[in-house]
């Protein structure tokens, strides 16, 4: 059974979700001496099915579940040793982001993942302990989680065929140095609004795109120019340098900076810049 189709048949099955409070185990189930699992999910029928089913799992316990809205603090006070965070709706690769800058610690097992190359990446670069496909079952869930526990990551031989051919496009684009012509006219778009200074957020209302894309594309724009910081950008491309303002000021108040191009003789950057 897909955990993105989760079903349920017989009486002795049955689950009653109401809304989207946190179904919360049995109290007998939380005193496992396995690892336990917090469920992450906006789809309550997914999130309840898997807290009847790993309920039910002699090697681990349910410490509790919430939709996407939980924060970090309430997940922290329930002391699981792996979330299991669904990233197949809407919001979940940015709550993945969320978690993973709040709590560096905890483990993170990424369910309901797609075949999509951008989804895999964005799940291994915010460093998830592993993966589970939309079509994997409970007991591929419980394997990741003990996976995770020690260590070590599993994933199905799609994802991880995605993964190495993005390892291996790395490092072919690297063998040729930066080639600015393998941008796309997306990645272009988003180059020339960094370098007016515009946040991750600010350019993905600009362009009506979710704030998680903005991240994946600016990780492909490093990978490709062959630069560790998204301040390096302008000088690969423009040969200029561009000066982020170090303190968040009002759009009426702050001046528009401009690049401040480097001396062609002398290879120094001005000492200051100009305002347009």
């Amino acid at each position: 059974m897909g955990l993105g189709h989760m079903e349920t048949h017989g009486a002795d099955t049955a689950v009653t979700i109401v809304g989207s409070e946190p179904q919360t185990p049995p109290s007998s189930n939380l005193q496992h001496p396995g690892p336990t699992v917090f469920i992450v999910s906006d789809m309550s029928l997914l999130r309840g099915g898997l807290v009847l089913s790993l309920s039910r799992q002699p090697s681990l316990a349910v410490a509790d579940s919430a939709d996407l809205t939980i924060s970090p603090t309430h997940i922290a006070a329930a002391r699981p040793d792996v979330v299991l965070l669904d990233v197949g709706t809407p919001g979940g690769l940015e709550v993945l982001l969320v978690l993973r800058q709040a709590l560096p610690g905890l483990k993170i097992v990424a369910i309901a993942v797609s075949d999509i190359e951008q989804e895999v990446v964005a799940c291994a670069e915010a460093g998830v302990s592993g993966f589970v496909s939309r079509n994997g079952s409970i007991q591929d869930l419980v394997t990741a989680v003990h996976c995770a526990m020690r260590n070590e990551l599993v994933c199905s031989p799609r994802i991880a065929a995605l993964r190495f051919s993005g390892v291996a496009a790395i490092g072919s684009a690297r063998s040729h140095g930066p080639d600015n012509s393998a941008l796309t006219r997306r990645e272009h778009e988003i180059v020339s609004l960094m370098t007016q200074g515009l946040s991750n957020k600010e350019i993905a209302r600009q362009l009506r795109i979710q704030n998680a894309t903005v991240k994946n594309h600016i990780h492909s724009i490093l990978a490709k120019l062959h630069v560790r910081r998204r301040g390096e950008v302008a000088a690969r491309i423009y040969g200029e340098r561009f000066v982020e303002p170090r303190h968040s000021v009002s759009a009426a108040s702050s001046p528009a900076w401009v690049f401040a191009p480097r001396d062609c003789r002398t290879g120094l950057d001005p000492k200051s810049l100009r305002r347009s």
